[in-house]
């Protein structure tokens, strides 16, 4: 079978991290360990061979025309989750917004089989979507290979003075969007410890969430206790896991929540919020509820007090766990999903 991929998701403002990065390593998993198929590649707009028997969107925005109306070829499409979608007054859309929703959902229903990261995503995109029958796979993310622990002492003393890294921190890695709970996660923040919030939008001025958490950070006083080095590679960022004291994810809602597994594999004890996908991917990691920010508080104070006993047993449960995430699992998946697509029906 002939799969044409769409790569448009690797030349977007996304090619890092989030929905290019999980592209650009399934492809590579395709390529790599699923050599029964043959995979081209286009962005939108380019015109499709006639030899392609099914297309693949690895990336769906349900504000913005990203799976086209008119489909020549059998589609599958990638949805990571709808969340905008599930909590509409946290993601104001307007009008522009809404017309494009609509597009794109007559689009969505038009599809062979959509590939969704979670349970949780897949239960959202039946309901939001109104599909009518099972056409929802769910195939889980991995971490790259890139994470791993790191402990060579001069890659990890390199990238501390790189950074300016105190010797002990608790690290977030992440947008800011307030499914985040960034603001949360701030109020909740053990006073005296430091904070290491990574991601490109956390040094972007303009964004409206970004004013938010500056002004928060003024008013609790923590200009000295948080560090914001904006955009990390991963290279540097399988250090930061492995020199963290702890990780933290406060979502109220997540997709999936790949910075989970990236902190388990690199052996950094993970604090997470309860619910949405963090209840399949997050496993033996120390939950919180991200609506009580006394909950999150206790969550970061019990992993900094942790002995060193209970610490390494945490870890390697955690490491344990993680392995049964894997972009060869990932890639087996897909494929088992673009051969139910070429024998299936239209979604609607």
């Amino acid at each position: 079978m002939n799969i044409a991929i769409d790569i448009t998701p690797l030349e977007s403002g996304h090619k890092d991290r989030g929905t290019g990065s999980s592209t650009g390593l399934l492809i590579e998993a395709l390529q790599k360990y699923e050599k029964g198929h043959s995979y081209s590649f286009f962005t939108r707009g380019q015109k499709l061979s006639k030899t392609v028997d099914l297309v693949h969107y690895p990336y769906f925005d349900p504000f913005f025309l990203t799976l086209p109306l008119l489909k020549p070829k059998p589609v599958v499409v990638t949805v990571h989750d709808l969340i905008p979608l599930v909590y509409p007054s946290h993601f104001l859309r307007g009008i522009r917004g809404d017309l494009k929703w609509r597009i794109q959902k007559a689009s969505l229903r038009s599809v062979r089989r959509v590939i969704t990261d979670s349970f949780a995503s897949k239960r959202d995109i039946q309901a939001i979507a109104g599909f009518t029958e099972n056409i929802v796979d769910v195939v889980h993310l991995a971490p790259a290979e890139t994470f791993h622990p790191i402990t060579d002492r001069n890659m990890r003393s390199s990238v501390q003075k790189k950074y300016s890294l105190p010797d002990s921190f608790i690290l977030y890695v992440g947008d800011v969007n307030w499914n985040k709970n960034v603001m949360g996660m701030l109020r909740a923040k053990p006073k005296g410890t430091v904070l290491i919030l990574v991601g490109k939008a956390l040094r972007q001025e303009g964004l409206p969430e970004v004013r938010e958490i500056n002004a928060l950070i003024h008013a609790l006083h923590f200009e000295g206790e948080v560090i914001r080095p904006g955009f990390v590679a991963d290279e540097d960022l399988a250090v930061l896991y492995s020199l963290a004291s702890v990780y933290i994810q406060p979502s109220f809602a997540e997709g999936f929540g790949l910075p989970v597994l990236e902190a388990f594999v690199c052996g950094c004890p993970v604090v997470c919020a309860r619910g949405s996908s963090l209840d399949e991917i997050a496993g033996p990691s120390i939950r919180v509820n991200a609506s009580d920010t006394v909950s999150i508080t206790n969550g970061i104070l019990h992993a900094l007090k942790l002995p060193e006993d209970k610490r390494k047993d945490l870890i390697q449960k955690q490491y344990a766990w993680v392995r049964q995430f894997t972009w060869k699992k990932t890639a087996k998946e897909t494929v088992e999903v673009y051969e139910k697509s070429r024998e299936g029906t239209r979604a609607y």
